[in-house]
């Protein structure tokens, strides 16, 4: 079985990182510029910006999957939550224990913390992934997330 090693992205990640969340973007169909994801990046360096990222990388010290996680208040139980914003792992490595390693992390995160949940959401279509995250859940909540777009 691999193994795979998680930490927080550094400086020196982000060669690996950048085709990884090119690849997120691709999936869902976003086009992915050079500007946006610098200040993604930015934003995970910034210890003062609430996104984080985590890698998680192979035996072989490659760079297979991150997730993007931040704190969340949720009011109704005056405490923060964590909200993973962005999952991804690269093609070649899918099914073999990666989003496992990055679940470990993420409850290890919520653990150390003090976060009673995490949330999420996906698109209907990511069949692969909610099979993955119905292992760890009771299925979708029974919330409906709305966009109001501001023109």
């Amino acid at each position: 079985m691999t193994t795979f090693k998680t930490a927080f992205v550094t400086e020196s990640d982000k060669g690996e990182w950048r085709p990884l969340f090119d690849g997120y973007a691709e999936f869902y169909g976003v086009p992915m510029e050079d500007a946006t994801a610098d200040t993604v990046w930015r934003w995970l360096l910034d210890p003062d910006h609430l996104l984080e990222g985590i890698l998680a990388r192979d035996e072989g010290g490659r760079a297979v999957g991150f997730v993007h996680v931040r704190a969340c208040p949720r009011p109704l139980g005056g405490c923060d939550v964590g909200f993973l914003d962005d999952m991804f792992v690269a093609p070649d490595a899918r099914g073999s224990g990666v989003a496992e390693a990055l679940f470990t992390a993420l409850k290890e995160l919520a653990e150390e913390r003090e976060w009673p949940a995490i949330r999420w959401i996906t698109q209907h279509y990511n069949e692969r992934g909610r099979a993955f995250y119905d292992r760890y859940t009771d299925g979708p909540s029974d919330f409906i997330m709305y966009q109001w777009k501001q023109e």
